[in-house]
């Protein structure tokens, strides 16, 4: 094996205190105390600073009295709404732990992830009342607490809350704080234990590179039970005394008149809802003076439609890269420092390696090789998985991050590709990523995925699956022309596919073994 080559962070070292996720994300109540900390878009739910504090350890003060201690997990399913904070907190302080479930699942998915995490209460909204029941058969689940009107068997969210406890004793470095699963784009979902140490030090190494001023108001429609939503989102922005203006689920009119109404100047985005404001035309008749960034991540952005949703909006459209098993960053653009089609530099307190899958040699600057990782967001584990585990992070601390990708002579690291996605063409490799970037840019198409598919001569093939613009119809020719003169024939889309949509994770991220199995 050749030696090692560390590509460091080129921002500064950040000092990690050793507090819980709450303290951290509640330190500037006291100074903010009268702001409102997080507020839904529509406008019928809102908490100061002073009163989500009181609130969280009130909450906690409730949940202890019903057995939440360390060892003990809470489901929580609801989509984003200002209470999620108050119960994700409020298990925190009581000592346990939250498992986010994705408040789409059907209740076999639930059921799973409430075994597997081993849950005894489970809290959610009325809406998703009948999934809950229907779930939480053969689990260690023995409660549902709903955050609006109980019904019979069930405990409204309102009776718990009493007198408040202070933080539960735990130790920050090695107590699981939250199980969300990973998103399952390959194989079965696994519970990622993430401490509070992991959440604390990842707002802190972001610092150098999101610079937020002290009257920020940001959208959050991405999902807080994704590691995206809750950690950037939720605990960042609280952490770092921004208002938070949650949207149940991303509705594009709904967003743009939150940005106009509410003078938003954060939005974070994934490259779906990036692709409808570079070209929807809905976005003209708003007024979107107000932001001053556009963060996306969960999945690659490619180049051109970060550029065009940038001089239409006339800000800055910037990327990072993360995964739930590194709450979640570890690549993020400084502002003022967007190089196109990149992710971003490695994050403060981090280290990035570049190794060659079929080798183990480390690569250096601009060749290409799976991501590895390693910093205080590493998780702790997979829960219950030691086998999984082994085979993420290495003895040393190393992530495995299964993402191809290349670190240039500036610093920035650009994904290529997933190694399981990766599409063998006669011993050629093919990227997905880098094909779905190009095809995305014909007139023609409003979405597209590619997925190598099994063939006898070749080994695998290419085949994009796209969703043409409304009125529109796209042949297979009219790819392969723009294909051709953009990329070296072997990688030449052999099929083609019409969609009426792309299936993708709540997060974002294309499902690929959707596509193979349809």
């Amino acid at each position: 094996m050749s030696d090692m080559i560390i590509h460091e962070s080129p921002l500064p070292h950040v000092e990690i205190p050793d507090v819980t996720i709450t303290a951290h994300v509640l330190r500037k109540s006291a100074d903010l105390a009268e702001r409102v900390a997080i507020r839904d878009a529509a406008g019928t739910s809102s908490l100061t600073y002073r009163q989500l504090g009181e609130a969280i350890h009130s909450l906690a003060g409730g949940l202890a009295a019903r057995g939440v201690a360390p060892g003990v997990v809470v489901g929580l399913m609801a989509p984003n709404i200002p209470e999620y904070a108050v119960v994700f907190h409020g298990t925190a302080v009581a000592g346990g732990a939250v498992t986010t479930i994705n408040p789409t699942y059907g209740a076999e998915e639930v059921r799973h992830q409430l075994q597997d995490a081993g849950a005894s209460i489970l809290i959610v909204v009325p809406m998703f009342l009948d999934v809950a029941t229907a779930a939480i058969e053969g689990t260690n689940v023995t409660e549902i607490i709903v955050m609006g009107d109980a019904v019979a068997g069930t405990t409204a969210m309102a009776d718990l809350f009493g007198e408040p406890i202070e933080q539960v004793d735990v130790d920050v470095r090695d107590h699981t704080v939250v199980l969300p699963y990973s998103s399952g784009t390959t194989g079965l979902p696994k519970g990622v234990e993430l401490t509070h140490h992991n959440l604390v030090a990842n707002i802190e190494q972001v610092q150098h590179a999101i610079l937020y001023g002290d009257d920020e108001v940001a959208l959050a429609a991405l999902p807080f039970f994704h590691i995206y939503g809750m950690q950037v989102l939720m605990n960042g922005l609280l952490a770092n005394g921004v208002t938070v203006v949650t949207m149940p689920r991303f509705d594009m009119v709904d967003a743009l008149t939150a940005v106009q109404d509410l003078k938003i100047t954060r939005f974070f985005a994934v490259p779906p809802i990036i692709l409808g404001l570079a070209k929807h035309p809905v976005v003209d008749q708003f007024d979107m003076s107000s932001v001053r960034q556009i963060f996306s991540g969960a999945a690659p952005l490619g180049a051109e439609l970060a550029a065009e949703a940038g001089a239409r909006l006339g800000c800055e459209v910037v990327q990072g890269f993360g995964m739930t098993e590194l709450s979640p960053v570890s690549h993020c653009t400084v502002e003022g420092d967007y190089r196109p089609g990149t992710s971003g530099v490695t994050v403060s307190n981090t280290q990035s390696r570049i190794v060659d899958p079929a080798t183990g040699d480390d690569q250096g600057v601009g060749d290409r090789g799976e991501l590895w990782v390693k910093g205080p967001q590493v998780m702790k584990g997979y829960l219950n998985n030691e086998e999984a585990t082994a085979a993420t992070v290495d003895a040393d601390g190393w992530l495995r991050t299964g993402d191809i990708a290349i670190i240039d002579e500036h610093g920035h690291m650009t994904i290529v590709d997933r190694l399981k996605e990766l599409i063998k063409f006669k011993g050629f490799q093919v990227a997905p990523a880098e094909l779905e970037a190009l095809i995305i840019t014909h007139p023609k198409v409003a979405d597209v995925a590619v997925i190598g598919v099994p063939d006898d001569e070749a080994g695998e093939v290419p085949k994009a699956f796209v969703t043409p613009v409304e009125g529109e119809t796209v042949t297979l020719e009219e790819i392969q022309e723009l294909v051709a003169e953009h990329l070296v024939s072997y990688k030449q889309i052999r099929m083609l596919e019409v969609l009426d949509a792309i299936p993708k994770s709540a997060s974002g991220k294309i499902l690929r073994k959707d596509l193979r199995n349809a």
